[in-house]
């Protein structure tokens, strides 16, 4: 039997050990719609000195931290109150289901039809694109809290805020990280939607950064915007999400 070749470990070893031309003068890849590693590290490199790139992930982490806060601090108490009250899971929650498996994408010609073309728009499609799968996270986090230690919390003279802060959402805490966590990465999807779709003069994001880069046929541009978000999104994990669930694990005995 014949072993298939290992293409993308050739492209990748030939791309950066000088093979990249005769890639291209030999009809293996095109240029223009992949454009060489030294190409994307060139643009990256001019984009960082003359500070569009800077400039352009600043605006973007500006809305991208706005726009979460606002769906993070919307969506915890409504999947909390989800949780508790039948009638508002029947509804909202049933509802916040539906929202969530619908695009991003979606919500922008709405936004335009309802802000314009404003900052207000781009917010409003990342707190749109974050809330509903908070709302679901933390729905699903207080439900699975074991009965056991709601009687037992109960039996101790434990109720109302007292029995939430002291059981139920220490008991939930892990199902909320996850739920935001997965709301960081829906914001993010939206808010890329939102900066292609919409075009603010006073603030030039990453999503725009990309749109012109295929405007322009800039390819080694818009790879190179692409790596970006993919690195802001994993700084972000290591920051801010992976020292959390650390102390989650080594509160509750679950470190190795």
């Amino acid at each position: 039997m014949k072993l298939p070749r290992p293409v993308i470990p050739t492209l990748v070893a030939l791309a950066f050990f000088g093979g990249w031309e005769w890639l291209v003068s030999s009809g293996r890849v095109n240029d223009v719609l992949v454009p060489a590693p030294s190409q994307i590290l060139q643009w990256f490199l001019e984009a960082l000195k003359s500070g569009e790139l800077l400039s352009a992930t600043w605006v973007t982490m500006r809305r991208l931290i706005i726009g979460f806060a606002i769906g993070v601090s919307l969506g915890v108490p409504l999947g909390a109150l989800s949780a508790q009250v039948r009638w508002i899971r029947d509804t909202i929650g049933v509802l916040a289901l539906g929202l969530q498996t619908l695009p991003s994408v979606c919500w922008v010609p709405l936004a335009l039809l309802w802000f314009g073309i404003r900052e207000e728009a781009v917010l409003f499609v990342v707190v749109m694109g974050t809330i509903w799968a908070v709302v679901i996270a933390v729905q699903e986090a207080v439900l699975n809290v074991p009965p056991l230690f709601l009687r037992a919390a109960q039996t101790m003279g434990s109720n109302g805020w007292h029995l939430w802060s002291h059981v139920i959402f220490p008991a939930a805490l892990p199902g909320v990280i996850s739920g935001m966590k997965q709301g960081w990465a829906f914001a993010w999807r939206s808010l890329m939607a939102a900066e292609i779709f919409v075009v603010i003069v006073t603030g030039f994001g990453l999503g725009s950064l990309l749109n012109a880069g295929r405007e322009l046929l800039r390819m080694d541009q818009v790879m190179g915007v692409m790596a970006v978000v993919m690195l802001v999104g994993l700084l972000a994990d290591l920051i801010f999400f992976a020292p959390i669930e650390r102390w989650l694990r080594r509160s509750r005995g679950l470190a190795r």
